[in-house]
């Protein structure tokens, strides 16, 4: 046998042997093509997973939306509480020189002390509350205004030029960062 011959030889085995391999490949794919499909789930199946998934998606964006919402009713109780700390704390030295007031008035014999110390602690309470944006009304002399003033009575007025002007104030008025907390009662000249 020659060289040629033993290379047809050759040639037409491994033919053979690729038509094998082809045709065994060909059936292993057609097998496991088939346990595919039996293992695919059914569309039925899949939206039911997806129904299942979206389902659960929801019930965890609910239940977290609804914990924000109790905390931030919590936190708005909690500020609503304290939102007036800084004021009271400004006006605690106050209270306290009350009570000392209080204590020596017990005691003294002079009023002009105490009338002087009751003097301070009053200062010592505007300063205080005109620090937190509280700043008096001037009413008396000024024209009357019912955007700030409210009329208690007309009386007569003393000079001409004192009508529609306010004469007395019975009660003063407040404003708190330049709006009214208070309005000003007060007597008008007619």
């Amino acid at each position: 046998m020659n060289f040629n011959d033993m290379l047809k030889k050759k040639k037409k085995e491994n033919s053979d042997n690729t038509e094998e391999i082809n045709s065994i490949i060909s059936e292993t794919e057609q097998e496991i093509d088939e346990q595919a499909a039996e293992n695919a789930p059914s569309p039925v199946d899949t939206l039911k997973e997806e129904l299942s998934l979206a389902n659960d998606k929801y019930l965890r964006l609910y239940a977290e939306f609804d914990n924000f919402r109790r905390r931030t009713v919590k936190e708005r109780e909690e500020a609503r509480k304290m939102e007036g700390k800084d004021v009271i704390v400004s006006l605690l030295p106050v209270l306290d020189d009350f009570d000392r007031a209080l204590k020596a008035m017990e005691t003294v014999t002079d009023v002009a002390p105490v009338k002087e110390g009751v003097t301070l602690i009053q200062n010592k309470l505007k300063n205080a509350l005109t620090q937190k944006g509280l700043k008096e009304m001037e009413s008396i002399g000024a024209p009357f205004d019912p955007e700030l003033q409210e009329a208690i009575t007309n009386i007569p007025a003393p000079t001409d030029d004192m009508k529609g002007k306010v004469i007395d104030e019975m009660e003063k008025g407040y404003f708190l960062n330049d709006k009214v907390v208070r309005f000003a009662k007060v007597i008008v000249g007619a």
